[in-house]
């Protein structure tokens, strides 16, 4: 049952996108003289993604502190990440941020064309070359006074563990003088684990923004990062080790 529940799902999100892409394009189209950093087209994507969580019975999301995360200025978002669904929840937080994805999403048609459309920052992991790339490009939309928002441990938990958190969002905060924002999502690995396409169960999310966490008060980017995996840590009960960092 849950298996031609969760096909019907994904056909659906398939089937719809090229029309919710046309609306996308419409948006970049008529915007682009007045919203070069497309906070608007943004928006949208915001609804669009979250449209097909509205849509699924099985899932029920709850935001709690999204008011941390500015309107205009320049912040690091990161949250842990244990599943595909987290990407569309973080939608819902419908304030402006510039996503750091994989190359290869920006493939897909419709969804990946609108990210390229938003201006997110594509990423081949492993590869440092687009490493810099990435780091170069977060870099000018800090100082542009635009938030981007990144998954420190680099890729989805098998295990729903958290995973040692990357530098490089750190690293980035610590230079633009900006805070880190930590973000627990909390319920999604249950619903859909990771390499997993079939709906477990209900799911009961709870997209938790945590406290901004100014760089100034750390000696290093490292020191930085441990603080920020802490507090998501902290916020979702699990055991911080700092050595296994």
């Amino acid at each position: 049952m849950l298996a031609a529940y969760s096909f019907g799902l994904w056909a659906f999100m398939a089937l719809s996108s090229p029309v919710f892409f046309v609306f996308a394009l419409a948006i970049y189209l008529v915007t682009w003289p007045f919203d070069r950093s497309r906070r608007l087209l943004h928006l949208y994507s915001c609804f669009w993604a979250s449209f097909y969580v509205y849509l699924c019975p099985l899932w029920r999301v709850r935001v709690t502190g999204r008011g941390r995360i500015p309107w205009r200025g320049a912040a690091v978002l990161v949250a842990n990440h244990v599943s595909s669904i987290d990407i569309l929840i973080l939608f819902g937080l419908y304030r402006p941020f510039k996503w750091v994805s994989k190359r290869e999403l920006f493939r897909v048609p419709f969804i990946g064309w609108n990210m390229w459309l938003n201006g997110y920052v594509p990423l081949v992991r492993g590869d440092r070359e687009s490493v810099v790339a990435m780091l170069g490009r977060c870099r000018e939309l800090l100082s542009q006074g635009i938030p981007v928002m990144l998954f420190p441990e680099g890729t989805r938990s098998k295990t729903g563990e958290l995973q040692p958190f990357k530098d490089g969002a750190f690293l980035l905060a610590a230079e633009a003088g900006c805070p880190v924002i930590p973000i627990a999502i909390h319920g999604t690995g249950e619903a859909l684990p990771k390499n997993g396409w079939v709906l477990r169960q209900r799911m009961d999310a709870h997209v938790e923004v945590l406290a901004p966490i100014p760089p100034e008060r750390y000696r290093s980017a490292a020191e930085l990062r441990e603080a920020a995996r802490g507090a998501i840590a902290a916020a979702l009960g699990v055991r911080f080790d700092a050595r296994a960092a």
